[in-house]
């Protein structure tokens, strides 16, 4: 196993774990910002708290958040570690440094935007990951015109008590949808009325914007994946996708509950 421990504490192999859990994470990142968007949908949140559920009670996709936080970790320590490396093997900066001749600011600055990412991912997990698994987030009934699809929502209150994060029927008429379930959305909500915490996630969308410009592309030419027919497609994918439309995504959603509450 020594080889593997030694492949994999070299920098060929660190970038190349680099390369693999930060396509992971590009993933995950593509996933989750779909199942946020039901935040957008005009139904006081069901949709939203319905997904939140399906993502802390399926068994697989428990399973894959696993994986996701030990790859997050991995992809942090492994790129940190890269740094370290980098900075001895040139203990000494250059008289004169001109890196913007041969480097785009994003490659210069990975360390640092992913320091940005880390607090953020900590920040984002303890206000909602957290207070939903373990806090007293209250709970909501909705009731579903199944013919019109109109939903209404009544808070049960601080006090109301149930085993598990859902419950469903459907009335004696079958003509509504009654779910009762942790309304996350209202967390989403009182949680984005703070300027201060709007103005940071817009920052951490900033650097997950320049981090994915530079990582993305950067991840395929360390696999191996570096040829004309192919780095024109990977680059725009990487700037248009990653690189604009998921941050802005991930950004209009405190823009839209601070403007609406």
């Amino acid at each position: 196993m020594s080889w593997i421990s030694q492949t994999l504490s070299s920098s060929i192999g660190r970038k190349l774990v680099m390369a693999l859990t930060g396509l992971f994470l590009c993933t995950f990142l593509a996933v989750h910002m779909i199942g946020n968007l039901q935040l957008f949908k005009a139904d006081h949140g069901l949709a939203f708290n319905e997904y939140a559920v399906l993502m802390t009670t399926n068994p697989l996709i428990k399973t894959v958040s696993y994986g996701l936080y030990f790859f997050i970790l991995l992809h942090a320590f492994q790129g940190f570690a890269l740094t370290l490396k980098n900075k001895k093997a040139r203990p000494v900066a250059y008289a004169v440094s001109k890196g913007s001749a041969n480097s785009s600011a994003a490659s210069r600055n990975m360390a640092l935007l992913g320091t940005v990412l880390l607090v953020f991912i900590a920040v984002h997990m303890g206000d909602f990951w957290a207070e939903y698994k373990f806090g007293h987030v209250p709970y909501t009934q909705f009731e579903q015109d199944l013919k019109t699809g109109e939903v209404k929502a009544t808070s049960l209150g601080a006090d109301f008590v149930m085993h598990g994060k859902k419950q469903e029927y459907l009335t004696n008429d079958n003509q509504t949808r009654v779910v009762i379930v942790k309304d996350l959305y209202e967390e989403v909500e009182e949680e984005f009325k703070n300027i201060a915490l709007v103005a940071f996630y817009l920052l951490a969308m900033a650097a997950v914007s320049f981090h994915l410009i530079h990582g993305f592309k950067s991840a395929f030419q360390t696999l191996g994946v570096n040829h004309p027919k192919y780095n024109g497609a990977i680059q725009t994918v990487g700037i248009v996708v990653f690189g604009v439309l998921i941050p802005l995504a991930f950004a209009a959603m405190p823009v839209y509950f601070f403007l609406k509450g």
